[in-house]
């Protein structure tokens, strides 16, 4: 699996459930060219976050949670990690993980790598993504030239691969 997320400075996420801010730069250039034509997984609370809860087009989307109760036509619905683990065996498709901060907290450790959007600002937020920068089993392995966005904010697109036995 490979996680995608964009982070500021201090590696924040989220606050009162959205984005720290819009990147239109990113949004289409780094997160749509990953993952158009793949499948995505993601918690309930991030669906929340989408336009009218509507799923991402061109991708199978996959939605993590805990409610068994909880359906959404056109998405695979998994209720613990040896479910979405039974259903990823039968995918032969790159896999990414976007989102919230709890479904990368626990799925990070499957994951090889991680394409993180750095945003050079620091935002209020209250959900964060693993500094992988501070963790001894990630390493930076490249980055993008830095681009300036319509939004006022400068960021490059980090890739970080996992270092297998660490």
């Amino acid at each position: 699996m490979i996680a995608i997320a964009a982070v500021d400075m201090n590696w924040g996420i989220g606050y009162a459930g959205e984005l720290l801010v819009s990147l239109p730069e990113d949004q289409k250039g780094v997160f749509r060219k990953y993952t158009s034509g793949h499948t995505v997984v993601y918690g309930r609370k991030t669906l929340k976050t989408y336009k009218d809860e509507r799923l991402l087009p061109n991708r199978i989307n996959v939605i993590l949670t805990h409610d068994e109760t909880f359906e959404k036509e056109g998405a695979v619905i998994c209720h613990s990690v040896e479910e979405l683990d039974e259903y990823l065996a039968t995918v032969n498709d790159e896999v990414y993980v976007i989102g919230g901060e709890s479904t990368y907290k626990l799925l990070l450790d499957r994951c090889d790598k991680a394409i993180i959007t750095y945003i050079e600002y620091e935002y209020m937020a209250d959900a964060f993504f693993p500094n992988l920068d501070e963790r001894l089993d990630w390493r930076l392995e490249s980055e993008e030239p830095a681009i300036e966005s319509i939004a006022g904010v400068t960021f490059c697109v980090r890739h970080y691969e996992r270092i297998k036995g660490v």
